[in-house]
């Protein structure tokens, strides 16, 4: 999810045997001048992209030339290489490519057409010897295979001297234009592919020219009409262009498999009514972490044969490993282990600050289960929930796999003792691009570390913070070391606050760069005071603009570069020692946030929670709109209120194929799904030994910047929600990222746990939970609950989380016991009814740890809230 991607391709030692014009009929025919230009930016007046290089210095274009150093002592001219992806070839059509090319002090080069995967057939190749002064090199022929999508690789390697190589002027023109591209949309009524939650909204979308309301029926998977009625015309909708009317037939609750909707003489995808359907989308959103590990063999008998593969960067040739990794020049002496972690996106860099908010999310999905009435204490998330190697250690599976990415982050903190102690290096990734596909224990490029940063260190202490609290009950030992490591970094931070990641640094991986960072010093503290309870943390948070500011913007309520809104919802959700109607203040901004999103999705006629216009319609838009569903699900957590559990479930109505594509995003989801995403590991496209991304995996979505060559020619002039490919070249709109899935398993977590989405119970019942006294280790607890309904309550089960490392100790009049941070109250023989308006105390010794000890806010009586008195 990063701006540029360029690959390179280990190249066959049968390139070398490649001589002038070879796998090429030398033609004598003249190509005409206005013939199409199949390469972009050969001019280098937009800069480097999408040029790539492999073997070589930093690619750079400063005075309009491309230019690189390239080491001496290689042994083959592939060795080292500079090249364009995505070449249109027509067989049998005549080509000619033109270069300026120097290298200082000489050197011969070649240029080779070919296949950009094994068995990289030369379709042609023009050969030159370049000195000091820039020379003119063209060549005309024939190409004999058909290939979309070749590729032009400079061969600069093989030279005992350094040089200095530089090109202007590259062209290849000749064969045909890329004919208009024409998606495949399927069927003109648009429904989730998935399915619907018999009590949810069920709303679909037909693309028509029809004014008049259109009749419309729904059809059992046997044909029979079960529901019927009339559509609602809505005009032109403004991010697809299209004429459309919305159909809503939420009436309709009866579960069952293989219905259709059926409008103006077209019947749409086979659907589903059931309040499972999202049971395995939480586990398969969540398996693809497993999948992007690095730094492990991934084990096909956990996750499927086609993705087993060895372990990456642990320094086992090719690799040079993150276990020894230095700096970049200039910037450390040192080196440090970085092994494991995540790969972040489509390539083999990790980054703090894009691993810091997919962390969050991981552990933010097992932390609702704490505060959340429908999500039932946890037990959908629990141990061997998981197809992951850690199951069974009585650590719920989620929080093992957020401890992959936790140790690395850990590593990431400079040492004590050395300059700028505390920091957090920014990213870690290889020295060049590297290619297309390529899995990560192949990857041959040197790593590097590199410069801390202020956004990377705060994202360590936020998540360091949370992992404190959430890992208590579990492994004492790791939570108290990231305390440690959380603390240190936010003093770290606050003593270099100012310490940014450049933009220029985006070779061999994103820059991730990011100059405000006074979202990110209100995210720590505020994680830091809910973990602690400490007075500091809370003076900062409350000092910070962003504490009142409103901070869920419309386009996206939050993301890697913009994390104020993550501190506001867990300050909504997680227990703490604020004010009352400080509280109060802080939830109602995130309902009212929520207000916002309900209008933008009422608004458009493909109901998703996003403003229309193409600025909101960027990199990761669909990432966007689960971060916009996830304040409307906050928003039902705290309220009970279902309209906003309803937006919530709209929102994926449009992931999972009601939009202007038909297309789920989310692959193995959906009768027309996303199933070529931009990755390095899942290059099926290209390899087909290779597998696809597996399934549950979010594609990026649309882009109307159109930030890749490949969506460039393909996309130019499209509408916003057009403005996305299913291919593995576009890097800009169909790339997979950590952050983009740790939203989507926040999301399907959430929606799993709705079930069928019926009507919300009235409360029945109020609860006390008063402390009777405290002492450095310990605490008195009485619990009290109501019954506020008009029918006797026979046997209760009282259940509460307590929010870190607090441990029941003794109790009386109720059988109290502990299970994680969960504590669960049954009563006794004696005291297990209570009448209408009556009501039952039980109370508690507890040992209190060094964390803070705040009231629970989420008390259940049988499995239904109380309310908190």
């Amino acid at each position: 999810m990063i701006p540029i991607r360029r690959r390179h391709l280990a190249f066959l030692a049968a390139t070398a045997l490649a001589l002038t014009g070879a796998g090429a009929g030398v033609a004598h025919a003249e190509v005409p001048p206005d013939a199409p230009e199949q390469l972009s930016n050969g001019d280098f007046s937009a800069g480097v992209s999408p040029w790539f290089s492999y073997g070589t210095g930093a690619l750079d274009a400063a005075d309009g030339r491309l230019c690189t150093t390239v080491p001496g002592g290689s042994a083959n001219p592939w060795d080292a290489g500079i090249g364009q992806d995505g070449v249109r070839l027509n067989a049998g059509a005549e080509y000619r490519l033109g270069f300026d090319v120097s290298a200082t002090p000489g050197a011969a080069i070649k240029a080779v057409l070919q296949l950009g995967s094994a068995p990289y057939t030369t379709y042609a190749a023009v050969g030159a010897t370049a000195g000091p002064d820039s020379t003119r090199v063209e060549q005309t022929f024939t190409v004999p295979d058909d290939n979309p999508a070749a590729q032009l690789i400079f061969q600069v390697g093989g030279s005992a001297a350094e040089q200095r190589i530089c090109l202007d002027n590259v062209s290849l023109r000749g064969g045909e234009a890329a004919p208009p591209y024409q998606p495949d949309t399927g069927p003109r009524v648009r429904v989730n592919q998935v399915g619907y939650l018999p009590g949810g909204p069920k709303n679909a979308t037909v693309v028509t020219e029809a004014t008049d309301p259109l009749r419309w029926e729904l059809r059992s998977a046997a044909g029979a009409v079960v529901a019927s009625g009339e559509s609602s015309p809505r005009g032109v909708d403004a991010a697809s262009g299209q004429h459309v009317q919305t159909v809503d037939f939420s009436a309709y609750r009866t579960p069952g498999t293989g219905y259709t909707l059926v409008a103006d003489g077209e019947t749409s995808h086979p659907f589903d009514i059931s309040g499972g359907l999202y049971d395995r989308l939480r586990a398969d959103s969540l398996q693809f972490f497993y999948a992007q590990r690095s730094g492990t063999p991934i084990d096909g008998d956990l996750i499927g044969a086609e993705y087993a593969r060895p372990a990456g960067h642990v320094g086992v040739a090719p690799n040079q490993g993150d276990t020894e990794v230095p700096c970049q020049p200039g910037v450390c002496d040192y080196s440090l282990d970085v092994r494991g972690g995540w790969y972040d996106a489509g390539d083999h860099g990790k980054y703090v600050v894009n691993g810091g908010i997919a962390t969050y999310q991981l552990l933010n999905t097992f932390e609702r289960t704490k505060t959340a009435e429908t999500a039932d204490g946890g037990a959908a998330l629990g141990d061997e929930t998981l197809r992951v190697p850690e199951r069974g250690n009585a650590v719920p599976d989620v929080l093992d796999e957020a401890r992959w990415e936790l140790e690395f982050l850990l590593r990431m903190q400079v040492p004590a003792g050395r300059p700028l102690a505390g920091m957090a290096h920014h990213k870690i990734h290889d020295r060049n691009w590297t290619g297309l596909p390529l899995a990560p224990h192949e990857d041959p490029q040197p790593r590097e570390l590199h410069p801390p940063s202020t956004a990377a260190t705060l994202n360590l202490a936020a998540v360091a913070a949370q992992c404190a609290r959430l890992f208590a009950p579990y492994d004492a030992t790791f939570a108290a070391r990231c305390g440690t490591a959380a603390r240190t970094a936010y003093a770290a931070a606050k003593a270099h606050p100012a310490s940014y990641a450049s933009a220029a640094d985006g070779t061999g991986g994103g820059a991730y760069d990011d100059t405000t960072v006074t979202d990110e010093f209100y995210w720590a503290a505020v994680e830091l005071y809910l973990t602690t309870g400490k007075k500091s943390y809370l003076d900062d948070l409350t000092a910070s603009p962003h504490h009142t500011g409103d901070v869920f913007a419309a386009g996206g309520a939050f993301g890697w570069q913009s994390v104020a809104a993550l501190g506001r919802l867990d300050l909504a959700t997680v227990p703490n020692g604020l004010p009352t109607p400080e509280k109060a203040r802080i939830r109602a901004s995130v309902t009212e946030a929520a207000d916002r999103y309900l209008a933008a999705l009422r608004a458009q006629a493909y109901g998703l929670p996003l403003p229309a216009d193409a600025g909101n319609y960027v990199w990761g838009s669909n990432s966007n709109v689960v971060n916009n569903a996830i304040v409307l699900a906050t928003a039902f957590d705290l309220t009970r209120n279902a309209t906003y559990r309803d937006g919530a479930v709209q929102a994926t109505d449009y992931l999972l194929g009601r939009n202007a594509l038909n297309m789920s995003y989310v692959t193995g989801w959906g009768e027309q799904h996303a199933r070529n995403q931009h990755s390095r590991i899942f290059g099926h496209q290209l390899d087909p030994d290779l597998p696809n991304p597996p399934a549950g995996s979010l594609a990026g979505g649309p882009n109307a910047a159109l930030q890749d060559p490949y969506a460039a020619q393909l996309l130019a002039d499209c509408k916003p929600m057009f403005c996305y490919v299913d291919d593995i070249n576009s890097y800009a709109t169909n790339e997979v990222a950590i952050n983009w899935n740790s939203a989507l398993a926040w999301l399907a977590s959430f929606l799993a746990d709705q079930g069928d989405a019926g009507a919300v119970p009235a409360q029945r019942c109020a609860a006390t939970y008063q402390v009777h006294g405290a002492w450095p280790d310990g605490f008195n607890t009485q619990v009290t609950i109501r019954n506020t309904g008009t029918s006797a309550v026979n046997g209760w089960t009282v259940r509460y989380a307590f929010t870190a490392d607090q441990k029941v100790e003794q109790a009386w009049t109720a059988q109290v016991s502990q299970s994680g941070a969960t504590v669960t109250a049954r009563n006794l023989s004696y005291n297990g009814k209570i009448p209408p308006g009556g009501s039952v105390t039980f109370g508690l010794l507890g040992k209190a740890g060094t964390l803070a000890n705040p009231t629970p806010n989420l008390i259940t009586l049988n499995g239904a809230a109380c309310t908190l008195s």
